[in-house]
């Protein structure tokens, strides 16, 4: 059954990714010619039109597309215009930055929200449930840049107690981890508020088990499934996010990269990049499905 369900999400993801890589190039690629921004401004016509001959840039867009696809499929995206080395290199030797703040802040995230999702609901419209409740909303309507720019502002510059930016130990993975926790909490406290009116809860209650157990061993796991899939939604918008957060957190990764290659026109790293942070993506919400299917055996094909 899940080897099935495995197969059949694989094969949609091969659609899924050859989608996002056919638009991200036809929509780079419409950017503009980087011809200007490779050769210096002396440069005459005959030099230019042999650096465009030479990179392929007079061909039409279906015939580089084509060349592209014909080596993108054996794991090569072409040379960086930039740095002049294999862009899925460049891409591979950040993605363990960008894989290790993305964790982190996954971790932060959930720890927090899970544990004060269930508070709130349990005590419903109290103080605590309230300022979680308040604390949540204001985390979810603010643009996250600019949240991220509060928090350095209040935690890291005014009050002091964490590094505003750099890679270093677990001291510089909280900030961009707390500016994601708001939907979860709200989303776990939703769950929980549903399934704790559910009579089967009722009835483990009335056979004298206790209220810890009833709420976070019963009612928890059968909360879980939406919450898991706002997780693994997360885990993507925080990979696919990493050019935001990386550049607010000045953070060595991927999306550091791909903001100055794009400034550069460099088409070979955005598309490396792009193509790779798409099969993670893929990756989590196949692992998501998976998850499904060991909690809960109803949703299994």
């Amino acid at each position: 059954m899940i080897s099935r369900l495995i197969a059949r999400r694989l094969v949609l993801s091969i659609f899924v990714i050859l989608g996002v890589t056919v638009v991200v190039f036809v929509v780079i690629h419409l950017s503009g010619d980087p011809t200007g921004l490779m050769l210096p401004p002396e440069a005459s016509e005959a030099e230019i039109v042999q650096f465009r001959h030479q990179m392929g840039f007079d061909q039409p867009l279906f015939v580089q597309f084509w060349k592209f696809f014909a080596h993108a499929v054996r794991g090569d995206f072409g040379q960086s215009l930039q740095y002049r080395e294999p862009a899925l290199g460049l891409v591979l030797e950040r993605l363990p930055a960008t894989i290790q703040l993305t964790l982190a802040a996954l971790f932060v995230a959930v720890a927090a929200a899970i544990p004060l999702g269930v508070v709130s609901a349990v005590k419903r419209n109290s103080i605590v449930d309230n300022a979680a409740m308040f604390l949540a909303l204001f985390g979810q309507s603010m643009p996250i840049f600019w949240l991220g720019i509060v928090l350095i502002l209040v935690v890291s510059v005014r009050w002091q107690l964490l590094p505003s930016s750099g890679a270093g130990g677990i001291q510089y993975l909280i900030l961009p981890g707390l500016y994601t926790t708001a939907r979860i909490t709200r989303l776990v406290r939703a769950e929980m508020l549903e399934v704790l009116g559910q009579d089967y809860l009722r009835t483990a209650r009335a056979k004298g088990l206790r209220g810890r157990t009833v709420v976070w061993r019963h009612a928890l796991r059968n909360a879980m499934l939406p919450v898991i899939t706002m997780i693994g939604l997360e885990a993507g918008s925080m990979l696919g996010g990493a050019i935001i957060t990386e550049t607010v957190f000045a953070w060595p990764g991927v999306g550091q990269l791909v903001v100055g290659a794009i400034f550069n026109r460099d088409y070979p790293v955005v598309q490396a990049a792009v193509f790779t942070i798409a099969v993670m993506f893929v990756l989590v919400n196949l692992g998501v499905d998976i998850l499904y299917t060991v909690i809960d055996p109803r949703v299994r094909p």
